[in-house]
């Protein structure tokens, strides 16, 4: 993969050069990389956080959709490769953390181990459900976006910005409705996960079966609120992320 091909995928809010860590961030469902612009504000110069974009989205709104977890995992895994000549962990929320869990499988294949993987609201990849909000009706998949408060309410009531993002939503639905957890290798490295008391997208007990995923130690952290608790709990998520990360005895 080139370089001007990477730089499509990663963003480098602030640079950190001098950082131990990085941490890739990967978004949920319609998401994009800007939302970890406050992440690696915060972490920044102490980790230097690469954020994830992913085509048919703000400056890569004219590239082709990929509705598929596996084809995101392959090309982003492809788009990192320049980084991890220093540990690496992986951030996912929601769709992202299935994603997460496929990328670090593929660097562990490569014999990159990851410093940790941290799986936000989403259940493990072993525990499915039969969702398709992906075949739904417009007005059916935005109920569901909405629903979850994850997104500005005010631009979902926007019908320009609505037909702009709507593909790209429904995209990224199709590719997490459709994943199915393939027999292979687990991972090696640890993995904590996190997750909202109140989620409707992940109860606490999917959540806690990320741990039969790792072969590696397990945590599990639970907070108050729904799928996008962590809007509302970003320090205390940050400040586990450092913890762990410049701790790893306690991961």
């Amino acid at each position: 993969m080139t370089a001007s091909t990477a730089e499509d995928w990663v963003r480098r809010f602030h640079p950190a050069p001098e950082a131990p860590h990085r941490l890739l961030c990967l978004p949920h469902a319609g998401g994009s990389a800007s939302y970890f612009f406050p992440v690696s504000r915060a972490l920044s110069p102490g980790i230097e956080v690469l954020a994830v974009q992913y085509p048919g989205r703000q400056d890569r709104r004219a590239e082709p959709l990929i509705d598929s977890i596996e084809e995101l995992a392959d090309q982003v895994t492809e788009a990192i490769d320049g980084f991890t000549d220093r540990p690496l962990a992986i951030f996912g929320h929601s769709m992202g953390a299935t994603l997460g869990f496929e990328v670090a499988r593929r660097l562990e294949k490569r014999g990159t181990v990851p410093a940790a993987l941290f799986a936000s609201g989403r259940r493990a990849p072993s525990r499915h459900r039969d969702e398709r909000f992906h075949e739904g009706t417009d007005d059916e998949l935005l109920a569901n976006v909405r629903s979850l408060a994850g997104t500005d309410q005010a631009l979902l009531g926007d019908d320009e910005i609505v037909r702009m993002v709507l593909p790209a939503i429904r995209a990224d639905y199709r590719a997490a409705e459709t994943y199915r957890y393939p027999d292979g290798p687990d991972l090696t490295c640890p993995i904590f996960a996190m997750v909202g008391d109140d989620d409707p997208k992940a109860t606490v007990d999917e959540a806690s079966s990320w741990e039969r995923h790792t072969s590696g130690s397990f945590e599990l952290k639970v907070f108050p609120g729904g799928h996008f608790y962590l809007n509302e709990h970003s320090p205390a998520i940050l400040d586990t992320i450092s913890t762990h990360l410049n701790s790893p005895s306690r991961i």
